[in-house]
């Protein structure tokens, strides 16, 4: 069997919480200026009180509203695929799956947060949000999310990447959206990095600091964050607990999972549905992979450090290149978040999963080959979740494991990063671990 597609009645109802079964746990988010526990009452200025609740939960399971279930059954559930013709073309004995959660509205796995953060801000009384976006997948998701709720939305795009992705911009503006390219003259934050640097492609830290001072100037206005937070986690874990259903009617199980890591929600949601298994002595392993270009797991700190430059938001515990971090203008595939989410730092933190860092040449290559075997144009970011399936299934190309990655998105709105690369205009680039200790320099000094 290729493809593996539940009914919608067997959708999961219920979202899966990891946090209570991190070993070690996470530590709290700390107030930016005190240094102390954030309150929740300083988190609502910004956030609804149904995410907070979700953002500082210790149960396993937390219902999925039937607001938010009947949206994501425009959809949902998403097909898990076994990819027969890749496997040919590797060679390899191994079986490998992906889920294909480019399926979405936007080509993206981004709604699933975001139809549920459009949801409880709006059951508040909330009618615009405001968000940063990189490579358009999440600002393009709660444009959709926000009309579908008949709200307004916002959105601070990276410069860089609001000049690779014009299509992003686009879409995002046909579901109602407003796109500035970030940072820009519409904030004071905006107008304090440009004086400084004028030239500057931009960073996610920098839109978040955006995205943050504009909600906190308006009253009828929140902020809604792409990734990196528990509850945005906790919104995606509905791939994961799809795919695993799925393989148990494929009669299989996985070996390996596999997801590529920018803020790392996206890796959180398919592979810690499959986390009790691991902690209940299943033999299984999780890859997160990430850019060389923008190293987190495996070049960055753990420690507190804020998750925008104006150092606005909490102060999270994670594996981070340090606040001010901007990656290089001349890379393509996304993934340029300074930090990881709490969850998947803890888990990278025990062992748990085995973080990579990859190139974007290979990545490309690895992108090109599954278009030409599956038929499906990855996006940029998910290539490297391919590149990673391919590393693992070419290790031994006898040994018959099983490989679980998550498609995450479509690259056909993404073309112009394709062509660059066929012309010969990408290249592979390492950020200078002397950079990197620069930015680290400046984190906050927790006591």
């Amino acid at each position: 069997m290729k493809k593996i597609v539940l009914r919608e009645d067997e959708m999961p109802r219920q979202w899966y919480n990891v946090v209570p079964d991190i070993p070690g746990g996470i530590k709290p988010s700390l107030d930016p200026v005190t240094h102390e526990p954030v309150s929740a009452e300083k988190l609502g200025a910004i956030f609804p009180e149904g995410l907070l609740e979700q953002e500082m939960s210790q149960e396993r399971f937390i219902p999925i509203p039937e607001e938010v279930l009947d949206i994501y059954a425009i959809w949902r559930p998403s097909p898990l695929v076994r990819a027969n013709k890749l496997e040919e073309a590797l060679g390899t004995k191994a079986r490998i799956y992906f889920k294909n959660e480019s399926v979405s509205p936007v080509g993206s796995h981004k709604p699933n947060s975001a139809v549920a953060q459009a949801y409880f801000n709006r059951r508040e009384g909330i009618r615009r949000l405001t968000t940063e976006t990189g490579a358009g997948q999440w600002g393009s998701a709660l444009c959709f999310a926000a009309s579908k709720f008949g709200m307004q939305c916002k959105v601070y795009m990276v410069r860089v990447s609001y000049d690779q992705k014009p299509y992003r911009k686009f879409m995002m503006q046909t579901y109602g959206g407003e796109v500035v390219a970030s940072p820009s003259g519409d904030t004071q934050v905006g107008r304090d990095i440009l004086a400084r640097m004028p030239d500057t492609p931009g960073s996610l830290g920098m839109a978040i600091s955006e995205a943050l001072a504009d909600a906190a100037s308006r009253s009828d206005t929140h902020y809604a964050l792409g990734s990196v937070l528990n509850h945005v986690a906790l919104h995606q874990t509905i791939a994961g607990l799809e795919a695993r259903k799925q393989m148990e009617l494929a009669g299989d199980f996985p070996d390996v999972v596999i997801g590529c890591c920018g803020g790392g929600s996206n890796f959180a949601g398919l592979m810690t549905p499959f986390v009790p298994d691991y902690l209940n002595g299943r033999k299984i392993r999780f890859v997160g992979c990430e850019p060389a270009s923008c190293p987190t797991l495996t070049s960055g700190r753990l420690a507190y450090d804020a998750g925008d430059v104006a150092m606005m938001t909490p102060l999270l515990f994670m594996y981070t290149l340090g606040h001010d971090f901007v990656p290089p203008g001349l890379h393509a595939g996304g993934l340029r978040y300074h930090g990881m989410a709490p969850v998947i730092s803890a888990l990278t933190r025990e062992g748990i999963v085995e973080p990579m860092a990859l190139q974007q040449l290979e990545c490309f290559q690895a992108g090109l080959l599954f278009a030409r075997t599956e038929g499906i144009i990855p996006a940029p970011e998910s290539t490297h979740a391919i590149r990673g399936a391919i590393i693992e299934a070419t290790r031994d190309l006898k040994e018959p494991k099983t490989i679980l990655f998550n498609l995450s998105g479509t690259g056909v709105i993404d073309l112009p990063s394709y062509d660059t690369y066929l012309r010969g205009g990408l290249q592979d680039y390492s950020y200078p671990q002397e950079d990197i200790e620069k930015s680290l320099a400046r984190l906050p000094e927790i006591v």
